[in-house]
């Protein structure tokens, strides 16, 4: 009865395989046999990962991924990764993500220096419009006096034109009257000029 009850308890451990650790900075020595009174076979670092085949109190039924089972003690098994693997683990994932954004930056890098020189061709052509767009108000303005002084002057005539229009009559009337005077005269001296 004894047996069939001990039996009965150790068979739900043995079909149960869970994965455990060895705690950080440890070795640990894997034996042949099951109280681990024998010499290890083999020397287990920590953050070994192992299956536990069966366990009591003291010692642990184990086999290793590559296959091979042995026996170890019991209380230097935990069933959290320690410190150590996370730590490393971390690391590589770190290094990974390192990796990953220094090829990142170098494919942008191109883009970035077409992005720059894109933005100083627009900040000098801003520059040329704001230019542009106080030249065309400067333009405007003088355009408008133009236009007020067109209204006030417009039917008006340059002093210029009017003057040399002047002078223009002011000869011609004199000539005019030059000839008409010598044009009497020898009409009425019959044809002989007297002065």
């Amino acid at each position: 009865m004894r047996t069939a009850l001990l039996l009965l308890i150790v068979l739900p451990c043995a079909a149960i395989a869970e994965t455990a650790y060895i705690t950080d900075n440890l070795r640990l020595g894997l034996h042949q046999a099951a109280d681990t009174s024998d010499r290890a076979f083999r020397t287990l670092q920590s953050g070994q990962e192992l299956e536990i085949i069966s366990r009591d109190r003291n010692y642990a039924n184990v086999r290793l991924p590559d296959g091979v089972q042995g026996y170890v003690k019991a209380a230097y098994l935990v069933f959290e990764k320690p410190a150590k693997l996370i730590v490393a683990e971390a690391q590589t994932a770190n290094d990974k993500l390192r990796q990953e954004l220094d090829s990142t930056k170098a494919a942008f890098a191109a883009p970035a220096a077409t992005i720059a020189s894109l933005e100083q061709q627009v900040a000098e052509k801003t520059a040329a419009l704001d230019n542009s767009t106080a030249r065309l108000a400067d333009l405007t303005a003088e355009n408008e006096d133009y236009q007020d002084s067109y209204g006030q002057y417009k039917y008006s005539l340059p002093l210029k034109w009017v003057g040399g229009a002047m002078f223009v009559c002011l000869l011609g009337g004199f000539l005019f009257g030059l000839w008409w005077i010598d044009y009497r005269s020898r009409k009425r001296h019959g044809g002989i000029r007297i002065y």
